[in-house]
């Protein structure tokens, strides 16, 4: 019973899901989630971290308490000397000269940092120079916007120059698609839940894209070799075929995304979470929701693409209506379907020339001697006597 079960039979390439026939749905949902996710950029925007809104930093020793009593103090302290000012970010941070807080906030003045130092001091019971702070432009942060936007383009431009010779426009358009769909839908969970954005994050965006592609190729290479030579014979169209390829690598799709997603996870989850190594979570975070949709968008939008798109080639466009002229002929009984007991002729009801091998015999190899009947003779149309090309025909002794 268990090998018959779903795990084992995706195991196989056997599941016969079809991704590829409901790719209508697919491409209905992952379109309302990118009109959500633009949607969200253009009301809630995002969360973005001093690098790159400006701000100050300031790091408090971990021996004046808890983080959430640091955080209590030093917004009270912003609250007395600069008003409206508050703290965007806390984590715990270790260092060589031992753990502190880091306590990031909106921007300040230089007055009003000093004063605020001197204010979280006195709370703290402790001097002022144990209280280092630090302020933040946001010009470096457009810095690191404009770079890694550059990184994004050469990158795109690289990999379909790379697909198109490795495989074809089509499967490069599809892939791009498919990348561009999965920075959307990440930026998106980003900006609903509010994840502040940093340059890890950025980094991690540019990192998910290449396990993305990973995933692309894999399934992409399958799918060429299930279609390799597809139009010459009408038995399945490019849809089917690809579906195959799909079902055939999905679990290999699956595995190499749940090892890919272990590491990050416990990065994430043991670094940042129990371990409180709060520089681990901005870029753990990007990388295990980044790596989760690439899956998503590799299995369910890039090969349906590719599917739509390579149907509208008008060589696989006549293929397909082939296969279902073919398909529609054998339900009305026109023809026999290749492997069925062949019907006994009538005598005259001649066998139409496009009917199936079956009602007229195999289709002869190449190199194959015709099927046709042998003349008569004793050795197939060789003179009587066996003595083929000796003279007079004398006998073997």
């Amino acid at each position: 019973m268990a090998k018959s079960g779903l795990a084992a039979r995706l195991y196989r390439g056997e599941a016969d899901l079809n991704i590829v026939g409901k790719r209508k749905l697919w491409f209905g949902v992952a379109g309302a989630l990118v009109l959500i996710a633009v949607l969200s950029f253009a009301l809630n925007g995002f969360k973005l971290g001093i690098e790159f809104a400006g701000g100050n930093s300031f790091q408090v020793p971990a021996s004046v308490g808890t983080l959430d009593r640091a955080e209590t103090v030093v917004d009270e302290a912003l609250a007395a000397e600069a008003p409206g000012v508050e703290v965007v970010s806390a984590q715990k941070v270790g260092g060589t000269s031992g753990e502190y807080y880091e306590m990031r906030t909106g921007q300040l003045t230089a007055e009003q940092a000093n004063a605020a130092k001197t204010a979280m001091a006195e709370d703290f019971g402790i001097q002022a120079d144990q209280i280092s702070g630090s302020q933040v432009s946001e010009a470096w942060g457009s810095q690191v916007t404009s770079r890694a936007f550059l990184g994004l383009l050469i990158f795109l431009a690289v990999v379909s120059v790379y697909l198109v010779l490795r495989f074809e426009w089509r499967m490069a358009v599809a892939a791009i698609i498919s990348l561009l769909t999965n920075l959307i839908l990440t930026s998106g969970i980003y900006s609903l839940v509010g994840f502040e954005v940093t340059p890890s994050t950025i980094i991690g965006f540019l990192t998910i894209l290449g396990f993305a592609l990973y995933d692309v190729v894999v399934v992409f290479d399958k799918v060429q070799e299930n279609t390799r030579g597809i139009t010459a014979n009408n038995n399945v169209t490019y849809g089917e075929a690809s579906n195959l390829a799909l079902n055939q690598s999905l679990m290999r799709s699956l595995n190499t995304s749940v090892v890919a997603l272990l590491p990050v996870g416990g990065l994430l989850f043991i670094g940042a979470g129990l371990l409180g190594a709060g520089t681990l979570k901005d870029l753990g975070l990007v990388l295990f929701v980044g790596m989760a949709v690439a899956f998503l968008t590799s299995i369910l939008l890039a090969t349906p693409l590719l599917v739509l798109l390579k149907n509208q080639d008008p060589r696989i466009s006549a293929h397909n209506k082939r296969v279902h002229s073919r398909r529609a002929a054998i339900a009305r009984g026109e023809v026999t379907p290749k492997g069925a007991p062949r019907p006994a002729p009538t005598g005259d009801q001649p066998v139409e020339a496009d009917a199936d091998p079956a009602l007229a015999g195999a289709a002869p190899k190449v190199g194959a001697r015709p099927a046709g009947k042998r003349p008569s003779g004793a050795r197939g149309g060789r003179p009587g006597g066996g003595g083929g090309n000796r003279p007079g025909g004398a006998k073997r002794r």
